[in-house]
């Protein structure tokens, strides 16, 4: 069970190691050679018995160009003794290693983004002995996917863009569409990105919802109903499953929010089979005042 959003924010990459390397593409924009293979390895970086040192996960990556390794540092806040340990992790797993080491800091603070982007530099000035500059994945540069559709086309990205904006505004968007697009994974990650995302969640009723979400979840996977159409691939029973979830969603956004739901309301929502529809229905969730106003514009 991941018991903090500092484990969840570094395990979701040995869950899914070739997300780290398509975060460098679709967030960070930094180019990355296409990786053959991938290695977690040991985090103790502790030299003199007394003085443990660990970073928070560790990779390698093979690639055409060379072997490469990804230093993963979840950062809750600013810690200025990272700015001294940080550069030594990097040389002393150089040393060790004998490939290249990555240094990405992730964190779900814009504040704490914005510092650890900041190089770090050691020597004379104007003239470093020695340059350290984090990759940072955080709220600021991971995108929001609040889509079903865009979620199920890269489930662990959406699972991180649920973690980096856990504790921002948007989560409830990212929320329900994610649900939808764990179904398409096996019932064993589902679980597994499920305790994630609510380890990184802030609000309380964020909570709550994911964990109805996540009831659904378990339930579709352990129905035997649900499981011939995962088999069948019917085309059919998904969209209707579709149409189902966002309906429920709408009303659940609602509740959440401490909006009364009329019962008109309530059986209209239900009542509907046009999935576009229900999406507009689900995005005025988020925002409407009133129940009635869901039907409005």
């Amino acid at each position: 069970m991941v018991s903090s959003s500092h484990e969840a924010l570094h395990w979701v990459f040995q869950k899914d190691p070739a997300l780290l390397t398509r975060a460098f593409q679709k967030v960070l924009r930094v180019p990355f050679p296409e990786p053959r293979d991938f290695a977690v390895l040991n985090a103790d970086v502790t030299e003199i018995e007394p003085v443990e040192r660990r970073v928070d996960t560790l990779m390698r990556v093979e690639t055409d160009d060379g072997a490469y390794l990804l230093v993963v540092e979840a950062q809750g806040k600013r810690d200025e003794k990272k700015r001294g340990s940080w550069p030594y992790y990097l040389a002393y797993l150089y040393e060790k290693y004998r490939c290249e080491p990555v240094l990405v800091v992730i964190t779900q603070n814009s504040a704490t983004a914005r510092w650890a982007a900041q190089p770090i530099r050691r020597g004379l000035p104007g003239w470093d002995s020695l340059t350290v500059r984090p990759l940072v994945i955080g709220p600021d540069n991971v995108p929001v996917i609040a889509s079903e559709r865009e979620a199920e086309r890269d489930v662990p990205l959406a699972v991180l863009s649920a973690m980096t904006h856990g504790r921002g505004s948007q989560a409830a968007a990212i929320l329900e569409p994610l649900a939808s697009a764990l179904r398409t994974v096996d019932g064993d990650s589902a679980a597994v990105f499920g305790q994630f995302i609510e380890s990184c969640l802030g609000d309380p009723r964020a909570k709550d919802l994911w964990r109805d979400l996540m009831s659904e979840i378990r339930y579709f996977f352990n129905n035997p109903v649900a499981e011939k159409v995962r088999e069948e691939g019917r085309v059919e029973g998904r969209e209707e499953g579709r149409v189902e979830d966002r309906a429920g969603m709408t009303l659940r956004i609602l509740e959440w929010r401490d909006i009364p739901v009329p019962g008109a309301v309530r059986e209209r929502v239900l009542s509907c089979a046009d999935l576009g529809q229900l999406e507009v229905w689900a995005r005025r969730a988020l925002t409407v005042e009133r129940a009635e106003d869901l039907f409005s514009g």
